[in-house]
Order: C-alpha cells, then sequence, then structure tokens
C-alpha cells in the first residue's frame, strides 16, 4: 500500500487531451478513496488546494509543444514548493497518429525529460513518467483527425492510462512508456530548444480573426494565458500565446485560421535570406573591429537572428492586424487560407 490519502493534478490544456486524462487518473483514485483535486495550473496558482493530513501525491499533467512542454507550465514547476519531499508523476500527451488498425506513438523530446530533472533537483521523488499518445490539436499546422479516428485513440489510450493509474496508486514506479521514446527523444531535443526560445514566438504571430469574427470575446475570455487581448476592436495574439489551440478549435464561428500563404512565405525568407546575410554581416564586424569575440561568433549570431526574426514577424503581423480592418484585405486572407477549407477539421476531444 503506498499510504497516499491526497492526490493533486494539476494540468496544462488547449483543448482537452491533458485534462481528460486528469479526470481519468483522478476517477482511479477517487474510488480507492484519495482525497483528489484536479486543477488547470491557472487556477492552482490562484487558490492552491488545502489538503488533509496524510500523505500527497502531486501529478504534473500538459500538453506538449514543440517536442517541450508549455513555458508558462514550466515555470510553474520550477517555483513549486508545495508538499516538500512528496512523490511526484509526469504526465504529457503528444501528438498521437492512427495508420489502419496501428496506433502510432508521438514524441516527448524534453517535456518528460526536464520536468523531472527539475522536480528530483528540488527533491521531489519522481515515481512515475508517462506519455499518451492522443491526438494533436495543432491545426494551424495539419487538420484534425476525423472522429472515428479520434474516438478510436481516445478509447484505447484511457485503457492505457487507466493501467497507468492503477500501478502509480499501487505504489509501482512506472518509467517505461517514456524510456523507449528516450533515444529518439534525445535526438530531437534542439527541436525542442528551438521552439521554446524562438519557435513559439513566431508561431504566436500566424493566428488572426477573419471577417467571420462576431465579437463574441470567448477567445480571449477561454486563453488560459491570457495572451488574447482586443486591440483596434479585433483578437490580437501577443507574444505570450503559448499556441494551445483553444481558441481556433472552439471558436464557435470558425472565425480564428492561420493563412500558410503569407506566414510561410516569410518565414522562408528569413530562413534563406535574412538570417544567411545577419550572419555575414555579423561575423565581418566582428573580425574588422572586435577580433576578440569571434569565438563567440556563433552564439552572437544566434541571438542577432532571433531578435531580428522576431521584430519581422512581431512588425509583419502587427501590419497585417492592421490591413484586417480593409473588408477587401479580411475577405483575401479569409478566402486564401488554407484552414478555412472544410476538410481542415477542428479537434477537441470528444465530451
Amino acid at each position: 500500500m503506498t499510504g497516499y490519502k491526497n492526490l493533486i493534478i494539476i494540468y496544462y490544456s488547449g483543448t482537452g487531451n491533458a485534462r481528460r486524462t486528469s479526470e481519468w487518473i483522478a476517477t482511479r483514485a477517487k474510488e480507492q478513496g484519495l482525497n483528489t483535486f484536479v486543477l488547470p495550473f491557472y487556477k492552482y496558482l490562484k487558490d492552491p488546494p488545502a489538503v488533509s493530513d496524510g500523505k500527497t501525491l502531486v501529478g504534473f499533467c500538459s500538453a506538449t509543444h514543440g517536442f517541450n512542454m508549455p513555458h508558462h507550465f514550466l515555470k510553474l514547476i520550477f517555483r513549486f514548493k508545495a508538499f516538500p519531499k512528496s512523490d511526484v508523476f509526469i504526465v504529457n500527451t503528444r501528438a498521437g497518429l492512427k495508420l489502419s488498425k496501428l496506433f502510432i506513438p508521438g514524441l516527448s523530446g524534453l517535456a518528460q525529460i526536464l520536468p523531472a530533472a527539475m522536480l528530483r533537483l528540488k527533491g521531489y521523488h519522481v515515481v512515475a513518467m508517462q506519455p499518451v499518445d492522443l491526438p494533436s490539436n495543432w491545426i494551424s499546422l495539419h487538420p484534425g483527425l476525423k472522429s472515428t479516428v479520434v474516438n478510436s485513440m481516445v478509447n484505447h489510450y484511457k485503457e492505457k492510462v487507466d493501467h497507468f493509474a492503477e500501478l502509480l496508486l499501487s505504489g509501482k514506479r512506472s518509467y517505461f512508456p517514456a524510456l523507449i521514446s528516450l533515444p529518439a527523444d534525445i535526438l530531437i531535443m534542439p527541436i525542442g530548444l528551438g521552439y521554446y526560445f524562438g519557435g513559439r514566438f513566431i508561431l504566436a504571430k500566424s493566428f488572426y480573426a477573419t471577417d467571420l469574427c462576431n465579437d463574441c470575446m470567448l477567445c480571449i475570455k477561454a486563453c488560459p494565458n491570457n495572451a488574447l487581448v482586443l486591440k483596434d476592436n479585433r483578437p490580437y495574439w501577443k507574444m505570450t500565446c503559448e499556441s494551445c489551440m483553444h481558441c481556433m478549435n472552439f471558436c464557435p464561428q470558425r472565425a480564428i485560421e492561420t493563412n500558410h500563404n503569407w506566414f510561410l512565405p516569410l518565414l522562408f525568407v528569413v530562413g534563406l535570406f535574412v538570417n544567411p546575410w545577419i550572419a555575414a554581416m555579423a561575423m565581418m564586424g566582428l573580425e574588422a573591429h572586435i577580433p576578440a569575440m569571434l569565438f563567440l561568433g556563433k552564439w552572437i549570431v544566434m541571438i542577432l537572428q532571433l531578435v531580428i526574426t522576431l521584430l519581422l514577424f512581431g512588425s509583419t503581423y502587427y501590419l497585417v492586424h492592421y490591413l484586417m480592418h480593409f473588408t477587401f484585405f479580411k475577405k483575401v486572407m479569409r478566402y486564401t487560407s488554407i484552414t478555412r477549407a472544410g476538410f481542415w477539421r477542428r479537434y477537441r476531444i470528444p465530451a
């Protein structure tokens, strides 16, 4: 017997995958009589639960963004001080697929390793690590899966999560599913770091509301990171957007889109022309004026490239936001967006 009296699960979820996974685990805990709390990260930060005396098990359950955990959730883990030396477990939902009858797992990257290392260094006992391969919700990058495939995947992985919960609550340590993908996760860690320090800011500037927007403001009210604001009477995505896709998938008007016809060409120009030019100019400048800094040249170039890239995307996004005031431009953006197509399905976990 574990002796657990309390279970607290803190989750980060955009379209329901991490929330549903947390609820599946909590259901098993309630059946065993544990005092159970399941909270989104922002509610935990405002009003952490008061638990009864006894041993507490704390779970951190999050979506995987760019082969890492979202910044806001990592920040919570970094600052987490409650229940010192308690047992903790980590669950990440990641983009799974299904090909015919074959369930294809996603990859975690840093989403398991980094939180586990942070919590271990803080003195917590990491007793379990579990990836869950529910469908991807990154609708700005790909269409949502068909409902029959989604339902099949949800039922399949519910059984796996139930089994994981039984092991966890019986006191058995569980790392095997996370360790299976560890070699591949290590290989893609640089992508996770690149997304954390640059990619997430760029992707945040890919969303806009078309002329279908009826000013209901549901996207602004529901944003878990307060990253959506009203600017010039239109929704505006700040750099703090985590691309959780809640707004895009839950908009009742399907008014939120990503227009790849301007976003991808800009990305192409930056990658093929702007960044190489920055690298050449920076190295020439260092060689001519500060030769002693050449050994830091690559780092200086990377920082310059990141700053200028973000400035370009930020300024271009602001221009697009301004031009969306004009009916002609709004219609052009709407009808040239691939995500507007009927086959570009939205995603939310089935009720």
